[in-house]
């Protein structure tokens, strides 16, 4: 079991995600940028290790306007070497890794434009766990998108795009629950139709289910997983903020409902994603948690 946290690690004194805005575009900014980027993120994995942190989620902006038309520099060649020091290093040191592609991914989008830029989103985030050389286990996590009245018909659209997507993406491609449009139930419609597997969102399946004790929905979310090509299943985790809107993210790990929900695994082998707002300083005690209760293996994820 690993414990992760998602792209920015507020210990360090960088940022993996360093950018710039499209009217300054040059390719002396994006060079600069991209291997100001790549340094951060060898730290931040370096950080990770020293903390028993085994699960991280890539920020999508290493390369800015990674997928933008106005971006034709083959950064791939020109940072091939630095991707796969730190594909090595992640394999070494047997991390997890994944990326979470923004909501402007939008499969099932009516807008043609908006489908094809998306496409072009998820090649480029999976080009570069392809240059780390990693395999199918490292994951893009995306959501199924909105319902534009008719959620049948927006399902079946998410289906043909993804019969458009390139093969070595698919094979990395993740359809998570969310809190307000599609449950996992819906998400095992996807799952039935063409095999995507579910990345479950704990705090969402409270928001929003259909009556699945939360055992029996974790169960359901890990048979989707092929052990071999998709490793064991990945998850988010977080619980509701006291006194705000619902579905707004607590801002520190509640150890006792982190507790309380690791009862309901029972044996289950999961690598968990923290979405809470303190990032690192939550992982970190979410692992003395699993050390004290003896379900840390040789891996943790922030």
């Amino acid at each position: 079991m690993r414990i992760g946290y998602p792209c920015v690690n507020e210990t360090l004194d960088c940022s993996s995600s360093t950018t710039f805005r499209l009217a300054s575009y040059s390719e002396e900014r994006l060079i600069s940028s991209v291997a100001s980027n790549l340094a951060c993120l060898q730290r931040i994995l370096e950080y990770n290790v020293a903390n028993e942190l085994r699960f991280f989620r890539i920020s999508s902006g290493i390369v800015p306007f990674g997928s933008h038309p106005v971006n034709t520099y083959p950064w791939q060649t020109h940072f091939a070497a630095e991707f796969r020091a730190i594909g090595d290093y992640i394999k070494a040191e047997n991390l997890r890794i994944s990326l979470h592609p923004d909501q402007f991914v939008v499969l099932n989008s009516p807008d043609p434009d908006i489908v094809q830029r998306s496409i072009a989103e998820l090649v480029y985030q999976g080009s570069m766990l392809d240059l780390m050389g990693l395999d199918s286990t490292a994951k893009l996590q995306i959501h199924a998108g909105g319902v534009y009245g008719d959620k049948s018909s927006a399902l079946a659209r998410w289906i043909e795009t993804y019969h458009q997507i390139p093969e070595a993406v698919k094979v990395r491609l993740v359809v998570e629950n969310d809190d307000r449009l599609y449950s996992l139930r819906d998400c095992l419609e996807l799952h039935t139709a063409i095999g995507v597997p579910i990345l479950f969102d704990n705090f969402h399946h409270e928001c929003l289910n259909h009556g699945e004790p939360m055992s029996e929905a974790l169960r359901l979310a890990a048979a989707t997983w092929d052990p071999q090509r998709d490793g064991v299943l990945m998850m988010d985790y977080s619980s509701q903020s006291p006194g705000e809107r619902k579905g707004k993210h607590v801002t520190s790990l509640e150890e006792d409902l982190f507790r309380e929900f690791l009862t309901h695994l029972h044996g289950l082998d999961v690598d968990i994603m923290l979405e809470i707002k303190d990032k690192e300083a939550s992982a970190c005690r979410a692992v003395s948690i699993l050390r004290e209760l003896q379900l840390v293996a040789s891996s943790v994820t922030i």
